[in-house]
């Protein structure tokens, strides 16, 4: 674990100092779970077939990378990814019908329930809710998120979960944090959140006032991460003793 010990003045946070933290929260995909079948190869067997067999014109990280730009606009994540690789599709010299045809695809061969918690998820929430509230912030439509919980056992934990992008703005804006933080009738300087993304989770964090415990899970780990989250864990297991 590493402590960068900074709050979001950049100064040692308060909270920490005082040990006031009792209310955690968290992300979903990639920091609590997920899927058993890597999106790589769910979008190389959708690109197969329409036809694109030896051509692979855009990767699944572009599409993660675009995903909360489509958010708000969208009925649900089916409508989302269509738009999403309309667009993709255009951008590497396709037409928008075969971007959609590619969405349809993926989301034909993707399971929503072929979802398995990270190592160490159950037995943190577990542990944390021992002496904290818990909340869910996760960009996402809400029906496929509740089914990833539910697959998984994890949503009893949680005592609210928003659905950033349909209930609120997405992450990283503070608008997510401050409506969890208000259903659980907390407050930024007593809470922490827990993700795996510097762009949304960390700065959306950052944005609500609240310290943040950055989980990497493998990516590639700047020298130095920007924005800076208060903690950086090397597993989710860590959080078992808390670094608050």
């Amino acid at each position: 674990m590493t402590d960068f010990g900074s709050g979001r003045d950049g100064n040692p946070a308060t909270a920490v100092e005082n040990g006031v933290v009792d209310t955690v929260c968290f992300d979903l995909d990639h920091t609590l779970c997920r899927y058993t079948r890597p999106g790589s190869e769910i979008l190389s067997r959708a690109f197969e077939r329409v036809g694109l067999e030896t051509d692979a014109p855009w990767t699944v990280d572009d599409y993660y990378g675009r995903y909360r730009t489509y958010l708000e606009e969208s009925s649900g994540a089916d409508d989302l990814r269509r738009r999403c690789f309309a667009d993709l599709a255009v951008d590497a010299g396709y037409d928008r019908e075969t971007g959609r045809a590619v969405a349809d695809a993926y989301g034909e061969y993707r399971d929503r329930e072929a979802v398995e918690p990270l190592p160490g998820a159950r037995n943190v929430l577990e542990t944390l809710a021992t002496e904290n509230q818990l909340g869910l912030i996760t960009n996402g439509e809400p029906g496929m998120q509740r089914a990833k919980l539910e697959a998984t056992g994890l949503d009893a934990h949680f005592e609210t979960v928003v659905y950033a992008g349909y209930d609120t703005a997405a992450k990283p804006s503070a608008e997510p944090f401050e409506r969890a933080l208000d259903a659980l009738g907390s407050t930024p300087d007593r809470a922490v959140y827990v993700g795996n993304s510097l762009a949304s989770d960390v700065a959306g964090a950052r944005a609500a006032g609240m310290q943040s415990v950055w989980v990497p899970h493998g990516q590639d780990v700047p020298e130095t991460p920007d924005p800076t989250p208060t903690y950086r864990l090397e597993g989710l297991a860590e959080l078992s003793s808390p670094p608050w």
